[in-house]
């Protein structure tokens, strides 16, 4: 699937509504299904915490915080990709700090073209972080298969006195011969012997 077919949600996070309203309608014209508005972090945080967004932009300074925080913390806590926009007497150290948890970071004022490249930016790591999750989702059933057939395989070695090896064959055989996985013919055996 493209990136331009993927459906993105944004939490946009600025005291400025001419600033979310104009960001509102780039982040429509680039995937962007579902946005959400915040005009102090407090709200952020409480958005966030009732569900994933894949964008959270922040346009500093709020009424209640710089929000330099809050952008860590959405980079560390979920896998949602993080933008800071800075004015530039904190830009050059807030950035520094910030890089460390991979939020991206952007110098106010910026013109559509930067703002519309940084969204470009935004929308290819959030794919990446798409990818990780399904390559560890895939990795952690596969552990647990191995564990439920390490688990069968010493109930044989216990119960029928198998050495490993045998216990191991006896496993892959009556999957193959039964066209089932060996996670399937291990919790049966769990399930008669354990």
């Amino acid at each position: 699937m493209s990136l331009k077919e993927q459906a993105f949600s944004a939490l946009i996070v600025s005291a400025s509504e001419k600033f979310s309203l104009a960001l509102s309608s780039m982040l429509s014209e680039q995937s962007c299904s579902r946005i959400r508005t915040a005009k102090s972090i407090a709200k952020a945080k409480s958005f966030f915490s009732d569900g994933d967004f894949d964008y959270v932009i922040i346009n500093s300074p709020l009424p209640d915080d710089a929000g330099i925080e809050f952008a860590e913390d959405v980079c560390s806590s979920k896998s949602s990709v993080a933008l800071l926009l800075l004015g530039t007497e904190l830009y050059s150290e807030v950035r520094d700090k910030v890089s460390a948890y991979g939020v991206f970071t952007l110098k106010k004022p910026m013109s559509r073209l930067t703002m519309s490249q940084a969204i470009n930016f935004m929308e290819a790591a959030r794919e990446r972080l798409r990818r990780m999750e399904r390559n560890n989702l895939s990795i952690e059933e596969k552990m647990k298969e191995i564990r439920i057939v390490n688990r069968a395989k010493w109930l044989l070695i216990s119960e029928i006195k198998m050495d490993e090896s045998s216990a191991h064959r006896y496993i892959e055989k009556q999957a193959m011969d039964r066209c089932i996985s060996k996670k399937a013919v291990a919790e049966e055996i769990i399930k008669t012997y354990g």
